[in-house]
């Protein structure tokens, strides 16, 4: 392994995130409808809640199952992108599995919709470099907020 390498992938897990250090979390509540790491697929035991949190310029979006498995997907949130104007894509360099596992450099990305009064869905696909691929797809109801001007329908 090169030098530059080491001190790439030393820079790339210093700058993880850790709930102790999360600067914003959120919790969202909704429908997991997609869970895979690997070969395994968990999305029967993926549960109802899925968390954003954000820790100095990383952002993840963590998935986890009713026997308390987590995974991961973290990126650098400076890079995210609008490809249309209502579906931010955040890329994702490294996916982590479980509270204490080492984090494993990946390949993706984690879209969604900028949340409104409806479905808002969060779909996150990455791939290691050994072949593994990991995938989750979140489904949660978004609310006005009370007390907010109702909503124009599309035309």
């Amino acid at each position: 392994m090169t030098t530059r390498l080491r001190l790439a992938l030393f820079c790339a897990l210093v700058s993880l995130p850790t709930s102790a250090r999360a600067q914003a979390a959120l919790r969202l509540e909704g429908t997991c409808e997609k869970l895979v790491i690997g070969t395994q697929d968990l999305s029967a035991s993926c549960s109802k809640v899925l968390t954003n949190a954000v820790s100095r310029n990383r952002t993840s979006f963590d998935f986890t199952t009713t026997d308390g498995q987590v995974i991961s997907f973290s990126g650098n949130g400076a890079q995210q992108e609008a490809t249309e104007e209502t579906d931010p894509l955040q890329p994702i360099n490294v996916v982590s599995i479980g509270k204490d596992a080492a984090p494993t450099l990946a390949i993706g990305a984690c879209r969604f919709s900028t949340p409104e009064p409806g479905r808002t869905a969060i779909t996150c696909e990455a791939s290691a470099a050994d072949g593994r691929a990991f995938a989750g797809t979140f489904v949660t109801a978004t609310k006005a907020a009370a007390g907010a001007p109702a909503a124009t329908p599309a035309r």
